[in-house]
């Protein structure tokens, strides 16, 4: 027998549940029009994920439950809708699930790893058991679990594939990580085997503050290969018949009994899967995007340097925004050199941004007229004369102003506090500079191969790195070659090594000494640092994350 599943991989807004309902009210419209027999969305799809501290406000655990109440009496009463929300138990948030049928909800689950859950119909007070939920649905006894319950080894899957399900069902919010779909399927293959089922794995798009979530939504049969996967980072309904067994269990409740025909056959899709630096590129793009939009800003501004770390800013800008809501402006001092106004010119030619000159020197010698300083803290007057004129053009335009620098620089604390480091957002923050050169090399050959300008400059990809604080200034003059520095950060900050196993693995004492110093000692500019999309496994201040304030030493 066949089922025919629709997957909604859409973008849900945190606190939004008016919008979001009507998110999932389209969704649930355009599967009954394909024929779909089930509608599957992704966790907390109601709510918007991940609510972090919201869920604990009754207010708005309260509104959850009755916006799902009101949605149940909305959604076409023909077909199945499976919908995460957030609800409370004993007084407690939960992340829960609703099936939703015939204008009403008819079962819940709770995720089965938070520490207070159960599972529940509350129209009928009945309790199914501590962890599993099974719903026959046209004689299909369809097992549901939620995000991390297909983590667990021996968890959910696990109890699931003990009742023989003739189907599983995994709503997610699970955000993007470099190479993370190939973990993702991994799992899911390993899943459906243990459970002896088809699994349907159904994951939200779109950004949500530093997180961004890339859908990749994936429907496997009970060995395990895949029948059907969504594109990255599209919204969309995807369509899938799958092959399922009636009545392989006994279910906690019964939505429906009857058989079910499927007319035409739908011919399911693999999406072909992104390289890694235009995986990285549509991250960022819809993370920043979503930023803006979600936000209510309607510009961007950008400090155009000429180098290459605001160039790749201002072209990912570009691509989110157009280039109408992206502006920038060169702020040359007495050390800026002539290549760097000319570069900074030649991306505003090359992509059509907004853009101007603001001579700062005047305004630098007027304070240093009033205020003595030598050295390093002159140099960074320089820094913080750019962030103030950056943040008084937003004040009286209304940009939001992007951060520019990136994970190698946030590493080292190679930035100046209230200078380059002001922002409200900072979109390559978790990617170090190999990633910048990369990601900007590839921008411009997509460019070129679609026969249009390369966005960005030649020569600021090409040119060696300088803040251009003092005559001939090399950003290798404070720190190793970007090269080797981003080997030892990425084994250090991603990896966790320390001290001894950086050095067991071939790197330079003197180095990795250097290094850690740097690292450790910079922990406290970067809390102070904007948000910016996370990329990695171990983005500063989602995953990473030290004390300030610390006697111990890895040196």
């Amino acid at each position: 027998m066949k089922l025919r599943l629709a997957l909604a991989q859409i973008n849900p807004t945190v606190g939004d549940l008016a919008g979001n309902a009507a998110l999932i009210t389209q969704s649930v419209d355009q599967a009954v029009a394909a024929g779909a027999h089930i509608a599957i969305f992704p966790e907390m799809v109601l709510t918007g994920y991940p609510v972090e501290d919201l869920a604990l406000r009754p207010s708005f655990q309260v509104a959850s439950k009755s916006a799902l109440t009101a949605l149940a009496t909305q959604l076409d009463k023909s077909i199945v809708s499976i919908v995460g929300y957030l609800d409370q138990v004993d007084g407690k948030p939960q992340n829960m699930v609703a099936v939703i049928a015939g204008g009403q909800v008819k079962a819940r689950y709770a995720k089965c790893h938070l520490p207070n859950y159960g599972v529940f119909d509350e129209f009928r007070n009945f309790v199914a058991g501590d962890s599993t939920l099974v719903v026959r649905i046209h004689g299909i006894d369809v097992g549901i679990a939620i995000c991390e319950d297909l983590w667990i080894d021996g968890g959910i899957t696990a109890q699931l594939a003990e009742r023989t399900p003739g189907l599983v069902i995994v709503p997610n919010g699970s955000p993007y990580e470099r190479a993370k779909d190939d973990v993702r399927l991994a799992l899911v293959t390993k899943r459906a085997r243990e459970a002896k089922a088809p699994l349907a794995y159904v994951n939200m798009t779109g950004g949500q503050d530093d997180l961004v979530f890339d859908g990749d939504s994936i429907v496997v049969n009970s060995d395990g290969a895949v029948i059907a996967r969504a594109p990255q980072f599209e919204d969309g309904v995807m369509i899938v018949d799958v092959d399922v067994a009636p009545g392989t269990s006994t279910p906690d409740v019964i939505i429906s009994e009857e058989a079910v025909e499927i007319a035409k056959p739908s011919i399911p899709g693999i999406a072909h899967r992104l390289g890694d630096e235009e995986e990285m590129w549509n991250a960022i793009v819809v993370g920043l995007r979503d930023y803006v939009r979600k936000n209510g800003f309607t510009s961007v501004l950008v400090g155009l340097s000429g180098g290459i770390d605001s160039a790749l800013v201002a072209a990912l800008a570009i691509d989110a925004l157009g280039p109408d809501r992206v502006h920038g402006v060169a702020m040359p001092s007495k050390y800026s050199s002539e290549h760097s106004i000319e570069d900074a010119q030649l991306m505003a030619a090359n992509t059509g941004l907004g853009f101007r000159i603001i001579e700062i020197q005047k305004m630098v010698d007027a304070f240093l007229k009033e205020v003595e300083l030598t050295g390093l803290a002159e140099e960074n007057v320089q820094a913080r004369v750019r962030g103030t004129t950056l943040m008084g053009l937003s004040n009286q335009h209304g940009h939001l102003v992007l951060a520019t620098g990136n994970k190698s620089e946030l590493a080292c604390g190679y930035s100046t506090l209230y200078g380059d480091a002001v922002g409200g957002y900072a979109p390559i923050k978790d990617i170090y500079k190999t990633d910048v050169w990369a990601l900007s090399r590839w921008r411009n050959q997509v460019a070129k191969d679609a026969g249009e300008v390369p966005p960005i400059p030649e020569r600021s990809i090409t040119k060696e790195p300088s803040a251009e604080l003092r005559p001939d200034q090399k950003d290798s003059d404070s720190l190793p070659e970007y090269e080797v520095l981003d080997k030892v950060l990425k084994a250090y900050v991603d990896d966790d090594l320390g001290r001894d196993a950086l050095i067991a693995a071939g790197f330079d004492k003197a180095l990795v000494m250097r290094v850690i110093s740097m690292v450790d000692r910079a922990e406290y500019k970067r809390r102070q640092y904007p948000p910016g999309t996370k990329v990695s496994k171990r983005a500063f201040g989602k995953d990473r994350r030290l004390p300030m304030t610390s006697k111990w030493r890895e040196l």
